[in-house]
């Protein structure tokens, strides 16, 4: 299973409030700490040995604590990539390269004695991958991770995130990316945009940019970018990474009834696998509850993409059946509709894919 995690910048903070933020994130099962060693300003002795401090406590709650390194730091640091016992003596689990080598050196490192991860750059789209490969690395200490984009408008689409991610993945390499919190206020410079790797879920509730990544099948570990998350958020990410099941986020009509709210919110829904283009069907709510009576009512105004509906007493035989619009059609009144999908999740449905299971909250 995945690992979800937080990023600390302690040049912006104090040793107190991280150790505050990785008690709280440990109390929702964070496990991955990203954190960047990218510039040492003064003194270097102190600003390193503050460093490990927090590193430290990170491991004794088992967190795993990935560096942010780029190469003028290793020679700042007087570090070859023929020994990493700097970065085993400091605590760390990994290495994330902020910026390339030239595949040689990744796969020399993966090859350390500590079993200290090397952890690449995925947001290149080159054949930087095959090139390290080349190099035959020990494929167990060799990890991939997004960038973060704190600037608007500059995170990854789409089409450019799937085809880098599908490169690691047909290597079976571990996968990370990053979300983020909307109360946070720093990341690794002072740029309050958000820290995502996806710019369309940059202003999106947190819990939705974890399903996002999950129902893409191409991530195994999500981070959140910036600090500090709330308590709220990090709760959110965990329910929804943690979640047996996808989860949909939909808004229900006042006057939902007793019947109508056990057909939506009672159980997981398996969506049918003879599919529609106008529908999502989930056909065992009406198997389940046959004998709940379903009065017609919201059963005028035609259906729209999102539209949560349950089939009423006057569609007999299919009586109970939970359906969602995909796209527009017509009314003929024996159908109910009981909420709508959010619009934060509303594309969420084009992941949702036949025999696959969902909740509705």
């Amino acid at each position: 299973m995945g690992r979800l995690g937080i990023s600390l910048y302690p040049e912006h903070s104090t040793f107190e409030k991280d150790k505050a933020y990785l008690d709280l994130a440990h109390k929702y099962g964070y496990t991955r700490v990203f954190t960047s060693l990218l510039q040492i300003n003064g003194d270097q002795e102190a600003v390193v040995a503050n460093f490990k401090k927090i590193v430290q406590y990170a491991k004794s709650l088992d967190f795993k604590v990935m560096v942010d390194m780029n190469p003028s730091l290793f020679k700042q640091l007087g570090v070859t990539y023929d020994d990493l016992s700097f970065f085993d003596d400091l605590g760390a689990w990994g290495l994330r390269l902020d910026e390339g080598f030239t595949g040689m050196e990744e796969a020399r490192m993966t090859r350390n004695p500590y079993g200290i991860k090397i952890e690449v750059n995925m947001s290149n789209g080159t054949r930087y991958l095959e090139n390290i490969l080349s190099f035959a690395p020990d494929k167990q200490n060799l990890l991939g991770c997004h960038n973060f984009y704190p600037q608007e408008y500059t995170g990854l689409g789409e089409e450019f995130f799937t085809k880098c991610s599908e490169l690691f993945r047909q290597h079976n390499i571990n996968t990370a990316a990053f979300v983020s919190s909307k109360v946070a206020g720093f990341g690794p410079w002072p740029i309050q945009d958000g820290l995502p790797t996806i710019e369309d879920d940059r202003h999106l509730p947190i819990a939705t940019q974890v399903q996002h990544l999950l129902l893409t099948g191409l991530i195994d570990d999500v981070l959140i970018g910036n600090a500090y998350a709330s308590e709220e958020e990090l709760r959110a990410a965990s329910e929804t990474f943690f979640g047996r099941y996808p989860v949909l986020h939909a808004d229900f009509v006042d006057d939902l009834t007793t019947n109508e709210k056990l057909v939506a919110l009672g159980k997981p829904h398996l969506y049918r696998g003879d599919a529609s283009d106008y529908l999502l069907r989930d056909t065992m709510p009406r198997v389940w509850y046959k004998d709940k009576e379903i009065p017609a009512h919201h059963a005028k105004a035609d259906f729209k993409r999102g539209d949560i509906i349950v089939v009423n007493d006057d569609y007999s035989r299919y009586k109970g059946e939970l359906q969602i619009a995909l796209k527009a059609f017509p009314n003929d009144g024996r159908r109910n509709v009981v909420g709508h999908l959010t619009d934060d999740d509303l594309f969420l449905l084009d992941y949702i894919k036949p025999w696959s299971t969902f909740e509705l909250k």
